[in-house]
């Protein structure tokens, strides 16, 4: 089916679809349409989930986690502030083991207060063990939730996996979306350990030094074999569906000397600054990262690199330019731009292209730069 949706319908209407047995639910700007979206559609009876409007972000992630480790199949949404709240059991979520879906509709930090996209709420999370995906376009916010339940259900996964997309930026805007028959794409969910409620035991939750690493190799372990499962999961849903998809976006890359590379909507606004590049006779080209983990590999042999942090970690850097340092080991030009919502333009970005300088790093808008 052809419409129009925002990208926080689109995430609802992806949701309605699964039929998650258990959704929990706290609003937050700008995430509050998804669970309101996904509510309307259970007073109506187009849902039948057991929908729990609770009182805080930290208990909508705790009753995930109490369904979910009965084998039920869980959602929930938030944003910003809220997903700082769950922090203590998004941790939680990824060392028990339990395949969660969430919606981060990315939204900056306070002080001072902002509403507007940043992706340092989301990035705050990276080393909990959650998958994240970082979405740029209404129709891409829809087929990504459907994948990441099959993902996050895979037995050789079993890790909670977030779905990020731009306060705003993507959440309210319009764009066409067209739906799917989701037919047996995303089998039933078959939780190995989960707790039986009509057996009840009892569990020892202390683990002790001989053994507490082991499970945090295996969250490790997962993440790697988690790469396999993307790839063949998109895989499918592009020979099923026609929608592709891969751990990035690339955009004229392939004959480029210098690639720019980001995450989220900056994504779409580079492809537009790499047309006016080749225009002038520089050789340009967008990746946009979709998978910030597990990590991808990134090859980018002699190209310069440009990389867009819609983040900062404080005293370190741009996190997606200090990463891509780490895990390439190649110097790139690090440009900080677009923190709670600042407006950037694709010629902006042509800008940063031009006047990139290799190993420095460039705060857009603060002058003097360092």
């Amino acid at each position: 089916m052809l419409m129009v949706s925002t990208g926080n319908k689109a995430v609802a209407i992806a949701v309605k679809q699964v039929k998650p047995e258990v959704i929990a639910a706290y609003p937050i700007t700008p995430q509050t349409e998804i669970v309101e979206q996904i509510a309307e559609y259970v007073t109506t009876g187009e849902l039948k989930s057991r929908y729990i409007p609770v009182e805080s972000e930290h208990s909508a992630m705790a009753a995930c986690i109490g369904a979910s480790i009965t084998g039920a199949r869980t959602f929930t949404a938030t944003s910003s502030h809220g997903l700082l709240y769950m922090h203590e059991m998004t941790n939680w979520a990824a060392g028990a083991r339990v395949p969660i879906v969430m919606a981060n509709v990315n939204r900056a930090l306070g002080p001072g207060w902002n509403i507007w996209a940043e992706h340092t709420d989301s990035i705050q999370e990276r080393d909990t063990g959650w998958l994240q995906v970082y979405v740029s376009t209404v129709q891409e916010a829809y087929d990504t939730t459907l994948m990441a339940f099959r993902i996050a259900e895979h037995d050789d996964v079993l890790l909670p996996v977030m779905v990020n997309l731009d306060g705003f930026a993507l959440s309210h805007i319009m764009q066409s979306l067209e739906t799917i028959d989701l037919g047996d794409f995303i089998p039933p969910l078959h939780l190995p350990h989960a707790i039986d409620p009509k057996n009840p035991m009892g569990y020892g939750t202390l683990t002790g030094p001989d053994e507490y690493f082991k499970f945090r190799w295996e969250i490790e372990r997962s993440m790697r074999d988690s790469m396999k499962i993307i790839q063949a999961t998109e895989k499918e849903y592009a020979e099923r569906f026609g929608r592709t998809y891969g751990f990035t976006e690339d955009y004229r890359c392939d004959d480029a000397k210098v690639v720019i590379v980001s995450m989220g909507t900056l994504g779409k606004e580079a492809e537009v600054s790499v047309d006016v590049l080749r225009k002038e006779g520089i050789k340009a080209g967008s990746m946009r990262l979709r998978w910030f983990r597990p990590f991808p590999k990134l090859d980018f042999g002699s190209k310069d690199v440009v990389v867009i942090d819609r983040d900062y970690s404080f005293g370190f850097g741009g996190v997606l330019a200090n990463s891509i340092r780490a895990k390439c080991g190649i110097p790139v030009y690090s440009v900080i731009a677009g923190l709670g919502g600042q407006e950037v333009t694709y010629d902006d970005i042509a800008g940063f292209v031009r006047d990139r300088r290799i190993g420095d790093e460039l705060w857009f808008g603060v002058e003097p730069n360092v």
